[in-house]
């Protein structure tokens, strides 16, 4: 895998989606580092606050995937899904968990809560 800087302009599949491959844990920390100083780099925040926000990105992106592979994002990576909380310890979410975390986000949106 290329360790080479992500352009400043990115989507987010593209960098993303290699995370949901990676299989090996020094392989994640080298892609995760990669991602840590891109955010610092295009927003500007501290090295602490890109691991934050770094970490709930793999966490989100990983919920569009299999279990298998979020479950192994999460330990790969030592994240969670930022609404659904951690596979490996609350179990994945069922349809209607999902449906009722997309309402209550936009009712949120909406201003209606």
């Amino acid at each position: 895998m290329s360790q080479e800087p992500f352009p400043a302009v990115i989507s987010i599949g593209d960098k993303y989606d290699p995370a949901m491959k990676i299989t090996d844990q020094a392989e994640a920390a080298a892609y995760f580092e990669r991602c840590v100083e891109h955010i610092m780099r295009v927003a500007g925040v501290s090295r602490d606050k890109a691991v934050e926000i770094e970490k709930v990105n793999l966490g989100y992106w990983a919920g569009y995937f299999d279990n298998e592979t979020r479950a192994r994002v999460e330990k790969l990576f030592r994240c969670a899904h930022p609404i659904f909380g951690a596979i490996a310890e609350r179990g994945p979410p069922s349809p209607a968990e999902c449906v009722a975390a997309g309402l209550e986000r936009a009712a949120k949106l909406a201003g209606n809560s």
